[in-house]
């Protein structure tokens, strides 16, 4: 039986591209919202979800972090993609009728100097695959939509231009979740430990608990908080640390975080992409 992995978004999202590079073996199970791709591996609908965590251009994806720990699924790869916008039109539409393009908010952004240049005004559709899709359906041969070549493959449409993106090196790394975690060693990078707390409530806290980390020379790659139940007192931290648990120098960064931390939740050990360094 073919294995799937879900992701969100309709068929040509980043997200599907992410699936294809990663796991060109499984099958893509499009979702509509992030919860249902959850929900789909939870379910045994599929095997392993796509998540995107942030892109180098943008920062971190909304509601991402909220979802990650309550989904009771852990993170057991991660994967770095190189986001490619291109100009996607009707087959025998021309660059120079092109007067509207349409894409989610965040693409429209990244293409500001191309879209001015060539005077295109920016309509904000709800995602980029749907916007090619809207764009097949409608029959418009003046506008276009910002998507990736996949999405234009899938819909029947033309690149007009290709990798029209302000910035050289767009990227966006995904997390790959799956109902079971594996803590063991794997892949020729190092490994990566993800994981959330909630500091004690004492002074100089959040000081203290990274304070391990620094003096076991731990590189920390990321560190965001996030308030818990709509209060401004209780704060979690969702941290990235490189290396794996078993190793003595993040053993003895960890006991230290757990002194000074009222809960600690892993939600994955990792191999870490090539891509990353």
């Amino acid at each position: 039986m073919t294995k799937r992995i879900a992701f969100q978004g309709e068929p040509g999202a980043y997200s599907h591209q992410a699936c294809r590079e990663t796991y060109p073996e499984m099958e893509a199970l499009p979702c509509r919202t992030f919860e249902d791709a959850i929900e789909a591996v939870r379910d045994g609908t599929a095997d392993l979800a796509m998540l995107p965590v942030e892109n180098s251009t943008f920062g971190r994806v909304a509601d991402i972090h909220h979802l990650l720990p309550e989904s009771g699924l852990y993170i057991v790869s991660e994967a770095f993609v190189r986001v490619h916008i291109n100009l996607l039109a009707l087959p025998g539409a021309g660059l120079d009728g092109i007067d509207r393009a349409m894409s989610h908010t965040m693409l429209l952004g990244q293409c500001r100097d191309f879209l001015a240049r060539h005077g295109i005004h920016r309509v904000t559709g709800a995602d980029t695959a749907g916007s090619a899709k809207h764009v097949a359906e409608t029959g418009d041969p003046h506008l276009a939509a910002l998507a990736s070549e996949l999405a234009g493959e899938i819909y029947g449409l033309d690149v007009l231009a290709h990798h029209i993106e302000d910035e050289g090196n767009n990227t966006t790394r995904f997390l790959v979740m799956a109902r079971e975690p594996d803590w063991t060693r794997r892949g020729e990078d190092g490994m990566m430990t993800t994981f959330v707390f909630e500091v004690r409530n004492i002074p100089a806290a959040l000081y203290k608990a990274m304070g391990g980390f620094a003096t076991n020379g731990v590189n920390m790659t990321k560190l965001e908080s996030y308030m818990l139940g709509g209060t401004f007192h209780a704060t979690q931290f969702y941290a990235d640390i490189e290396g794996h648990p078993d190793d003595p120098a993040v053993r003895r960064a960890l006991e230290e975080l757990d002194y000074f931390t009222s809960e600690i939740t892993m939600l994955g050990v990792y191999p870490a992409d090539p891509r990353r360094h």
